[in-house]
């Protein structure tokens, strides 16, 4: 293997072009092999000189960005979270650039790899810099091949210059990390001055309580093109988990829940994955439906119910809601919660709090990812407490059963 090259751009088809115009006389078969484009590349220079050949394997991200997702969403993206891990357990001598480097690996959307199978190609080197140049790409590389500069493993930039090698040399002063617009869900230019300064706010609550910080993360919606849910959505639906999380410690059983949903004409509001926990409470799916008191206490928070949202390193105690506050319970009507409920936090207070566990959540990935632990904060707590808010602030538009908590 010669090298293999990681991009934020996608193209296979660009790819064959840059080879077709730096290598003469080539002959390009494809064909498709689990997941990957596969490019097999001959190219003879005369009648009486055997075909010198290369194999490209190229596979990209299922879907695009500018981020790497929580979510496995595709082979490649399973493969970044480890070349993430690997670089950061990297020694470097330039700690500037190597944060940059992991900054760029989180934009990264496709690879392809170079072999020489057949001969030596006198104009590879010429393609590797083009493809390089083009792909604004990364290259990693081991040592004696056309393109090495140290005696080890390492990373090169598109300039085919040293970015970093199992000993931490580096020997470069700067490293881009280019973003395609398109892949930004509110383009650059339009970011607000609520956004920057709400960023700007909770990074400096994040430095104060040691929680490591990504500065490279985009902001929030901002406040203009940011709809809550309504007073009366969040208190349908912290009466239905408050229901499924009396199943999940046993309070009732999953009929008598049934029983209880029909009776107050709730059916609406439950979802599919919430009615199948219901028809079948078992025991590991009770463990995980425990979790979501985080939700209720999240969601408490926003009805004004609770005064602050503690910081996400103990568990909530929902006992210390006052009984007659909290919206279900054997001898409760949860519409009588329901309608009583006409107002909630403000936007800003919401869209501040989204922003926090944003960024509290995107510490837990990178530490997981990196085979840390993370003292400051309890993941699991976090990652409800994002998922909450995420559907308040309607992130993506996606209904409960389907929201995501991307870092």
């Amino acid at each position: 293997m010669t090298c293999t090259f990681y991009s934020h751009k996608i193209g296979f088809n660009d790819l064959l072009k840059i080879i077709e115009k730096t290598i003469p006389n080539v002959i390009i078969i494809t064909k498709n092999e689990e997941g990957s484009s596969i490019a097999e590349i001959s190219s003879k220079e005369g009648l009486l000189k055997a075909s010198k050949k290369i194999k490209i394997t190229y596979r990209e991200r299922e879907t695009p960005s500018f981020q790497i997702p929580q979510v496995s969403d595709s082979p490649l993206t399973d493969n970044l979270k480890g070349l993430y891990g690997y670089i950061d357990s990297l020694p470097t001598k330039n700690e500037t650039i190597k944060n940059l480097f992991l900054q760029k690996i989180t934009t990264l959307n496709s690879e392809f790899s170079i072999e020489e199978t057949k001969g030596i190609l006198p104009e590879l080197k010429s393609a590797i810099e083009q493809l390089a140049l083009e792909f604004d790409a990364i290259l990693f590389t081991q040592p004696n091949t056309i393109i090495s500069k140290v005696k080890t493993q390492h990373f090169l930039d598109k300039n085919l210059e040293l970015i970093i090698d199992t000993e931490g040399n580096c020997e470069i002063e700067k490293l881009e990390v280019f973003i395609e617009s398109k892949y930004y869900d509110t383009p650059e230019n339009e970011i607000t001055t609520d956004q920057l300064d709400r960023k700007e706010k909770i990074e400096a609550i994040l430095k104060e309580k040691n929680v490591k910080i990504n500065k490279n993360l985009p902001c929030v919606e901002s406040e203009k093109e940011t709809t809550i849910r309504t007073p009366k959505e969040i208190a349908q639906r912290v009466c239905i988990l408050g229901i499924t999380n009396m199943v999940a410690f046993n309070s009732i059983s999953g009929q008598e829940a049934f029983d209880y949903i029909k009776e107050h004409q709730l059916e609406e509001w439950v979802t599919p994955k919430e009615f199948e926990f219901l028809a079948n409470p078992t025991e590991e799916s009770k463990m995980y439906e425990t979790w979501k008191c985080e939700g209720i206490y999240t969601l408490m928070w926003v009805l004004n119910y609770i005064d602050n949202l503690a910081f996400p390193n103990v568990l909530c105690d929902l006992n210390a809601i006052p009984y007659e506050n909290y919206p279900v319970g054997p001898d409760k009507n949860p519409n009588d919660f329901i309608n009583s409920i006409t107002t909630s936090r403000s936007k800003e207070e919401i869209l501040d709090m989204a922003d926090l566990y944003y960024r509290l959540d995107w510490a837990c990935v990178d530490a997981r990812i990196n085979q840390r632990n993370i003292e400051e904060v309890n993941p699991s707590i976090v990652y409800e407490r994002h998922y909450t808010l995420n559907w308040l602030i309607q992130f993506r538009n996606q209904d409960w059963d389907d929201v995501t908590c991307d870092t």
